[in-house]
């Protein structure tokens, strides 16, 4: 059995933290954290650049009680997990044909 190459742990590793970041940002807006609190704070800017690829992609809705889905979030969640799947994939690809 071949080891994984250390380039698939950190590309998990780098795609884990923006689901991480990601996850956190979708669970605050649609509970409707406030915006003030330190934590909540960080998490919105610390994604903010993960999320500017998909600005304006799909609205953001707002539903009764200050709930608010972020379309464009769960939209970048879903890619940055498909990029970090196909490249770990290619790069197990091509290791796989080097190595054999």
């Amino acid at each position: 059995m071949k080891g994984r190459p250390v380039i698939v742990y950190l590309i998990n590793l780098v795609i884990g933290i923006a689901q991480f970041i990601l996850g956190l940002r979708i669970v605050l807006k649609l509970f409707g954290a406030n915006e003030v609190a330190p934590f909540v704070s960080w998490t919105y800017q610390t994604s903010a650049p993960l999320l500017y690829p998909f600005e304006g992609i799909f609205p953001t809705r707002s539903l009764d009680g200050g709930f608010i889905i972020e379309f464009s979030s769960l939209f970048a969640l879903i890619v940055y997990t498909l990029i970090g799947y196909f490249l770990t994939e290619l790069i197990m690809m091509f290791d796989g044909k080097t190595r054999s």
